[in-house]
């Protein structure tokens, strides 16, 4: 008990470690905050004293741990964080990045005032959607086009537009749940339309539907099953025949096609997915899809189809709630340019250069992080490169595996989850992929100049620096 008494006595004061230059340089900014912050390094280390006898620390560790309190505090929760995972639409990383011309398009549109709903001709007042519908229009031969926050909200309005009240047929194979327990059967029941499931979970044919189709039926829907799928003893209707039986019912044929390619990539070895222009050419009535997946733009729902249709989902009450913003516009707008030359997209839509990038180029790239970690970390990790499969992630593509090149770590002194628990804390985080006791850097999904900073990162991560202000 004296001992730990003695060990107190020499901490410093709170008005002592205050009187402190750079402590008393950040009190200009905000010197609550430093106070706060300074009691609070103070008092944990008062708790650590009397509960294990450690030593404490000296007047500049003190301080050094204010200030990173203080530096964590002011910090943005949502950060930049460096991906290589390997997996290019990581939803929990925010799916697709934009193209230089998006995001400057995006930061025009936030910093100034904008002809929004202004028609710069007349004067009067316009329309938001004028701005991306022409080019949608024009990029995929649908008669009409509306966007709306995500896809889940697309689907979400067109069914209350168009089937509130009334019968949707789907195949039972198709009611899915996606990811943020986005469920099929419980969006078509919040939106008010009546569900019909034809089918068995496995098989359904074009009798299922025209069994189920009655005089209040509204809709057949068709259904992008995301990342699940059924193998082996299997049948679905294809969106042709499904398109015949609705011509021959006189009823609408919706098909929400989950991703949305505007650009064939059959010849980089990428297929199993539809374009959006092939699916309108199939004479789908209503088309939904993500602006944020394998479009490579900003979050939205993009709603095609035939103008009477969209013309009277654009008109229901949600879709004033559902609408995007200015940001949302102007990045997707700036997105839709691109595909004007699908070989221009390719190279300046970041989700597409990843998808797209030959293993002899990723080889490359791995050998370099490579060399940069070797010459980084030294002995405390042993530094590797070898092939790998990445992935498309965001429900796109589930069956097709990129050959990817990584580097792969395997730290000495530390585990590999202890590893990668650390390298989410620098700054800026890195997140990775553990594999067998080794920490896996996928150099698909690692933007220009990311190398240099995972470098760094790693060495911050190896050397044990935690954020200070993490502890109790």
């Amino acid at each position: 008990m004296e001992q730990s008494k003695n060990l107190l006595r020499q901490l410093p004061a709170v008005d002592q470690l205050l009187r402190h230059p750079l402590l008393q340089e950040l009190s200009r900014e905000n010197r609550n905050l430093v106070v706060a912050f300074t009691r609070q390094v103070l008092m944990g280390w008062r708790k650590r004293i009397r509960s294990t006898g450690v030593e404490p620390p000296g007047i500049e560790e003190l301080v050094m741990e204010i200030r990173a309190r203080y530096e964590a505090c002011n910090r943005s929760n949502l950060q930049a964080v460096i991906n290589a995972t390997g997996v290019v639409l990581h939803t929990n990383l925010g799916r697709a990045v934009l193209s230089r011309a998006a995001a400057e398009a995006a930061l025009m549109a936030a910093r100034r005032y904008t002809n929004l709903e202004l028609n710069l001709e007349t004067g009067r007042r316009g329309n938001r959607y004028d701005h991306v519908s022409g080019l949608l229009r024009e990029l995929t031969g649908a008669e009409a086009a509306l966007v709306v926050n995500n896809n889940a909200a697309a689907v979400y309005l067109s069914l209350a537009a168009l089937a509130a009240g009334r019968e949707t047929i789907i195949s039972r194979g198709q009611l899915v749940e996606i990811g943020g327990s986005f469920r099929i059967p419980e969006v078509m029941a919040q939106s008010g339309t009546r569900l019909v499931e034809v089918g068995t979970t496995n098989k359904t044919y074009l009798r299922d539907y025209e069994a189920a189709a009655g005089p209040d039926t509204a809709l057949l829907l068709k259904v992008h099953p995301s990342n699940y799928r059924i193998r082996g003893f299997t049948h679905e209707v294809t969106t042709a025949e499904l398109v015949d039986l609705g011509r021959r019912l006189q009823v609408p044929v919706m098909e929400d096609l989950g991703s949305g390619f505007l650009v064939d990539l059959q010849s980089y070895g990428i297929g199993g997915e539809p374009t959006v222009q092939f699916e309108i050419k199939q004479g789908v009535d209503l088309l939904t899809f993500s602006g944020d997946k394998l479009l490579g733009g900003p979050q939205a729902g993009i709603i095609l189809g035939r103008r009477e249709l969209v013309d009277v989902i654009a008109r229901h009450p949600l879709t004033r709630a559902l609408r995007v913003d200015k940001m949302t516009l102007a990045a997707l707008e700036a997105t839709l340019r691109a595909y004007r030359n699908p070989d221009l997209a390719i190279k300046e839509v970041p989700t597409l250069a990843a998808l797209v990038a030959r293993p002899e180029d990723l080889r490359r790239r791995a050998k370099r992080l490579h060399s940069l970690l070797a010459l980084a970390v030294g002995s405390r990790a042993r530094i590797g490169i070898k092939e790998i499969a990445s992935q498309a992630g965001g429900g796109s593509l589930p069956l097709i595996e990129l050959p990817s090149w990584c580097v792969t770590v395997i730290p000495a002194g530390v585990t590999v989850e202890e590893l990668a628990g650390r390298l989410r804390q620098t700054n800026p985080p890195v997140l990775v992929r553990l594999q067998e006791d080794t920490l896996i850097l996928d150099v698909r999904t690692l933007l220009p100049g990311e190398s240099e900073e995972l470098a760094r990162a790693m060495v911050e991560a190896l050397d044990g620096i935690n954020d200070p202000s993490r502890e109790t």
